[in-house]
């Protein structure tokens, strides 16, 4: 007789076994100055920022990629979007090539886009977004994205026109605690809730299409700030739009800007984390010790913390369950980035399926438009990098936006021999083996009851059983 093993001995099993890598296939490293199809034609209105996040819609066969609140920082007005995009993929290797932007998506309320300017007055969020996760409700096909400025989760049609916002729970809304006043644009004022620029950065829906998952950047000002390494995954009902649930995770440390960047449903309890730091080749980053990790964690029996104080002392709670180092992104490089990892690894997707039964899985960076701005006037600058030297930014050139001269940094103007590039979007592709993704379930669309009834009828199937109970 075969024996079931118990809840607490498949935990142990799973904290403790060794995950096989996936693959490395290939990488892209993509034009930094590349526009989009809004008809935009500048870094502020058009300019692709490529990946915040990345979503396969399994249902329609699509990918897109999330841009953030734009180049300014949340200074500067940015219709905030999203990309949906086409790759030719090689169903036998994995490889990717040519990426091509399909189609844009501009983000509004009514007649008003959702803007990456940071809150003002700072008390109200009202139509400031500033986009970090993304995906597709498979019983809807409507689009959930989570921002980092409330931090909230925002529902909209096909067309980007915003549905309705889910509500937050309240001890995540940044604030002052003895006061209630809240500020979504910064810190000041606040003592707790999220940290600025540190709010729903992961977003995953469940296959079903019942829950969404959104998970804070880091640790929050009242729970650790950022000493903290124990931050939350929130999981919602999106049939009304409200918290039913909170779980603790941690990280690997605190310091060096450590941070969750993406979260993946594998299942209805089992997902990929995206853990980075922000060392790396980027806009003002420091290039050494870069650390991008992706692990795989259970929410199974992970205590519900809603109403738990994360680091009061003695406070008592079962965090998710978090494995090994499933992939290491800076453990392959591009040539084209001169063999060194970038800064912001912040998009992760599972994709389709390839003719060996594997999965095909997309990373990809933000690469903040390749742009940076004089804090100021706001004057903004491209920023170019050759990325053969030791250290790219420190011999990196900042050009005013849209010119090759006139600059600053290494040299007044960019030499005409390509030797100096914009910081590029990198798409890297891996290919994960079905074991590796036993347990994973596909978000499929599945009609509702109602839908099956209409069509049952339309095909003569209910009339058909009926007319059989009635002759029995």
């Amino acid at each position: 007789m075969k024996l079931k093993p118990t809840i607490a001995l498949l935990t142990i099993l799973f904290a403790g076994a060794t995950q096989a890598a996936p693959t490395f296939v290939n990488g892209l490293a993509l034009d930094g100055g590349m526009s989009d199809l809004s008809g935009g034609t500048s870094a502020n209105n058009g300019r692709v920022g490529y990946f915040s996040d990345i979503y396969y819609d399994t249902n329609r066969n699509e990918w897109w990629g999330l841009s953030d609140r734009g180049p300014g920082g949340g200074t500067i007005s940015y219709d905030t979007r999203v990309q949906r995009f086409t790759l030719d993929i090689n169903q036998t290797t994995g490889a990717i090539s040519n990426f091509q932007i399909a189609q844009t998506v501009v983000f509004k309320n009514g007649n008003s886009p959702l803007n990456g300017f940071a809150p003002s007055p700072t008390s109200v969020l009202a139509n400031a977004m500033d986009p970090e996760g993304f995906v597709v409700n498979p019983k809807t096909g409507n689009f959930l994205v989570s921002d980092e400025y409330g931090p909230s989760v925002r529902e909209f049609d096909r067309n980007g026109n915003l549905l309705r916002t889910f509500s937050t729970p309240a001890n995540l809304l940044p604030r002052n605690a003895i006061s209630g006043v809240a500020n979504f644009a910064g810190d000041s004022g606040n003592t707790a809730g999220k940290r600025t620029n540190r709010g729903f950065e992961g977003l995953a829906i469940s296959p079903d299409g019942k829950y969404a998952y959104a998970m804070l950047q880091s640790a929050m000002l009242d729970e650790g700030a950022g000493n903290g390494t124990v931050n939350r995954i929130v999981k919602f009902d999106i049939d009304t739009g409200t918290a039913v649930g909170q779980y603790a995770y941690e990280m690997k440390r605190s310091g060096q800007g450590q941070g969750i960047s993406s979260l993946v449903a594998i299942n209805d309890h089992e997902f990929y984390v995206l853990e980075r730091n922000n060392r790396g080749i980027g806009v003002g980053a420091t290039l050494a010790t870069a650390d991008k990790e992706v692990y795989k964690i259970d929410i199974t029996g992970a205590t519900d913390v809603s109403n738990i104080d994360l680091d009061a002392v003695g406070a008592t709670y079962t965090k998710v369950t978090k494995s090994g180092v499933i992939l290491d992104l800076d453990a392959n490089t591009l040539s084209a980035l001169g063999n060194k990892s970038p800064e912001k690894w912040e998009g992760l997707a599972i994709g389709p399926k390839l003719a060996d039964g594997s999965f095909l899985m997309l990373a990809g960076t933000d690469n903040d438009y390749s742009v940076t701005q004089n804090g100021s006037n706001n004057d903004q600058f491209d920023v170019y990098f050759r990325f053969t030297d030791a250290d790219p930014y420190a011999s990196s050139i900042q050009c005013p936006l849209g010119a090759t001269t006139g600059c600053n940094g290494a040299a007044t103007g960019v030499p005409t021999d390509g030797s100096y590039q914009l910081l590029p979007g990198v798409l890297h592709a891996y290919k994960v083996s079905a074991a590796d993704l036993a347990g994973y379930t596909a978000p499929i669309a599945v009609p509702e009851p109602e839908t099956w009834t209409m069509l049952l009828a339309g095909l003569g199937l209910i009339g058909f059983a009926t007319r059989r109970r009635q002759a029995k």
